[in-house]
């Protein structure tokens, strides 16, 4: 299997005929757990005016240390709930799900009566570290599924091959990130760890390949030193996603906040808690949702707004 399709620019797109049920339709938002929220904290402060459908797959989380099959089978199950829930627009806000199951995601909405768009978080974030190095030495930390990928290897070089790339697999970070906080000897440890190549390396600019690293920046900010800049994926492929809504004509015209729901296939109650203290905004109910294998047939939205 290839990511390459990740490192390719998103498409001009031609809009497409649209009216107010269309539009009103709200962004659809996955991951493995919490760290997604990252993301959705910048898609909510970027397009205040959007509705937002976010989905943890917290039942087979973590997704950094799975097979690529296993991910784009996994992604492929959640893109079948959220054209379900009837989404215009599916963000993949995990780096390993990115890598593995882009391409296959992006032909089976194609098939989509409204042909939604995909975008991942690993091009995005590339482009935006490359521009932010100095020295042309950039660190890459991110789970064992993303680093064996090579898709951020690829992203970078298509965006400079002269570029550095030093790359830190992290195996279980995420985990103890999303196990509790604030954060024990463990974390600290486990990001010293993580951070000695980098520095070694002399990079002067570190990408963060999973969502869940932003959670806990100022300790790898502490560890890195202040001259390098950290780079994250939230901001780029939030100004992505406002983009492709405005290219395709379905940005939402409400006035004033839009909404935001979570579904959840693990213990909906344990990931409010979570999901509360890091987005740092209230998720209010979880619905709990089990997910059903994805079908062979095409995807077909249900009809109606």
């Amino acid at each position: 299997m290839t990511s390459r399709d990740d490192d390719r620019p998103v498409p001009r797109l031609a809009p497409v005929p649209s009216d107010d049920a269309l539009r009103r339709r709200p962004v659809g938002v996955f991951d493995s757990g919490v760290g997604g929220l990252t993301v959705l904290h910048e898609l909510l402060v970027q397009l205040p005016g959007e509705d937002f459908v976010y989905l943890a797959d917290s039942a087979r989380f973590p997704y950094g240390d799975r097979r690529p099959e296993e991910l784009e089978a996994f992604a492929l199950d959640v893109a079948e709930e959220l054209v379900a829930r009837r989404v215009k627009l599916l963000v993949v806000a995990c780096n390993s799900a990115t890598a593995a199951a882009l391409p296959a995601l992006r032909e089976r909405m194609r098939q989509t009566t409204l042909g939604v768009d995909v975008l991942g978080v690993v091009q995005p974030g590339a482009v935006q570290a490359v521009a932010a190095s100095r020295n042309g030495r950039v660190g890459l930390l991110a789970t064992p599924a993303t680093v064996a990928s090579g898709s951020y290897a690829a992203a970078i070089q298509a965006a400079d091959p002269f570029v550095q790339l030093t790359s830190v697999s992290c195996a279980d970070l995420a985990k103890l990130i999303e196990r509790a906080a604030p954060w024990d000897d463990l974390v600290v440890d486990a990001v010293r760890r993580a951070c000695e190549p980098l520095r070694a390396a002399g990079v002067d600019t570190v990408v963060l390949g999973c969502t869940h690293y932003p959670l806990v920046r100022p300790l790898l900010q502490r560890m890195l030193g202040r001259r390098v800049r950290i780079v994250t994926s939230g901001g780029p492929i939030a100004h992505q996603v406002e983009h492709v809504l405005g290219a395709r004509g379905l940005a939402n015209p409400q006035e004033g906040e839009g909404d935001y729901r979570f579904l959840c296939t693990g213990d909906a109650e344990t990931f409010a808690a979570m999901g509360t203290r890091f987005l740092q905004m209230p998720l209010a109910d979880v619905e709990p949702v089990r997910l059903q294998p994805a079908a062979p047939a095409p995807l077909r939205a249900r009809s109606g707004p």
